[in-house]
């Protein structure tokens, strides 16, 4: 059966809700994607002492964060997995390497600027550092630790020895980049067509759930970025500490 009409949005804009949880919680960090909130919300964020830091897709994008007063900006480069972080951007196409960013943006901006997209082990987070980054992002490695809570369909498909990933928009409705699946190869991994970001998801939410019934990843967003995923089953706390021995070794090689 398709969905009912109208369809829920399910992932509201950051407001008043959102902020009132940080003013009350005071986290260390807090960290956006896709931009940033309104100016008297990201004031009464900034007001908690929080660490402000978002993520950026080009060297315009990072400029826009520092002008408006962010700690720090994650360079995400095309071959990071998950929903691109474009918010001045339209065009995929504007999308360049994670090392090529992380030079512009740390040329350009004086701010620490953290590497995210196809890092997944120490010798990619030493190239991240001697393009003067101040620190990695790694987040589909991780993905193979016991504590992440993915599906099983998730889990197989990121498995695979020879994955291919694309960038697609017909899964929720904004460009992210996941593992190939039927739908994104019978539809186009990008279709104008497409419902905006977040109707997508409700849309094919049928047939995912009948399809991950059967075991299989047709219709699901099988979020991975480019980066290797190691054949492991280490814990997250375990795996940190391989990464940070495997950047030490590489360095003082």
């Amino acid at each position: 059966m398709p969905p009912e009409l109208p369809l829920s949005a399910g992932h509201p804009p950051f407001g008043e809700a959102h902020c009132a949880a940080i003013e009350d919680v005071c986290p260390e960090i807090v960290s956006f994607h896709f931009g940033l909130p309104d100016a008297t919300l990201l004031a009464r964020v900034k007001s908690t002492g929080a660490i402000l830091i978002s993520s950026a897709t080009t060297l315009r994008e990072a400029s826009w964060l520092a002008e408006r007063g962010v700690d720090a900006i994650i360079a995400q480069g095309a071959e990071a997995g998950g929903h691109r972080a474009m918010f001045l951007e339209t065009d995929v196409a504007t999308q360049v390497g994670t090392f090529a960013l992380t030079r512009q943006i740390v040329d350009a901006v004086r701010l620490p600027v953290i590497a995210a997209g196809g890092i997944g082990d120490g010798h990619g987070v030493t190239a991240a550092l001697a393009l003067g980054a101040s620190a990695a992002q790694i987040g589909t490695a991780y993905l193979a630790c016991p504590e992440a809570t993915i599906t099983d369909v998730h889990r197989a498909a990121l498995a695979k020895t020879a994955r291919e990933t694309a960038i697609t928009n017909i899964l929720t409705g904004r460009p992210a980049r996941g593992v190939m699946n039927r739908f994104m190869r019978e539809q186009g991994p990008i279709d104008d067509a497409t419902p905006n970001f977040p109707f997508a998801r409700p849309a094919i939410a049928p047939l995912r759930a009948k399809a991950e019934a059967q075991g299989l990843g047709d219709f699901s967003p099988l979020w991975s970025g480019q980066g290797p995923i190691a054949a492991h089953c280490l814990g997250a706390r375990d795996f940190t500490r391989q990464l940070a021995e495997q950047a030490a070794l590489s360095i003082s090689a």
